[in-house]
């Protein structure tokens, strides 16, 4: 079941989201949402997913290892909402969540009805655009709002300039 969007109805903003997460072509999705909400005066979520640790048998190892990616997750939504202040002059909400990627942003998605695009950036390098990326084009995982891909080779000028 898809989720309304609400964004059209009276105390709803317009969302947009961004994944955080340790490629390289993360700064750019930050740095065309940033903008492009500015532009618009909506707003930016943030999430980072937390990939299930296969310790479960090990439930002090467990609990350390997720202690080390809720703190990984923190200091990476932290640098990536200044990323945002610096690009569009927004605070950014954060959501740290845990799972396999495509499903736990879905899951994002369905829970907040104001999420209304996604932005992903695609990688430059030869594994291809990214599992997201890829997903969008696969049958491992359909999003459930329109999803902006930032190619791989713009600048950040060429990013300023489309917004």
């Amino acid at each position: 079941m898809v989720t309304k969007r609400l964004v059209r109805e009276e105390g709803h903003r317009r969302k947009f989201l961004a994944v955080v997460d340790s490629t390289p072509e993360c700064t750019k999705a930050i740095h065309y949402a940033a903008r492009r909400v500015a532009a618009i005066d909506a707003d930016l979520v943030l999430v980072y997913v937390i990939e299930p640790a296969d310790f479960q048998h090990w439930l002090g190892v467990e609990g350390v290892m997720r202690a080390e990616a809720t703190a990984e997750a923190e200091a990476a939504l932290a640098k990536a909402s200044q990323l945002a202040v610096e690009f569009g002059g927004i605070t950014p909400e954060t959501v740290i969540t845990e799972g396999k990627a495509v499903s736990a942003i879905e899951a994002v998605i369905e829970q907040d009805p104001d999420i209304a695009l996604m932005v992903l950036a695609a990688g430059e390098g030869n594994e291809g655009p990214g599992p997201l990326v890829s997903s969008i084009a696969g049958s491992s995982g359909v999003f459930s709002i329109p999803v902006t891909v930032v190619p791989a080779t713009l600048t950040d000028e060429d990013i300023d300039d489309l917004v």
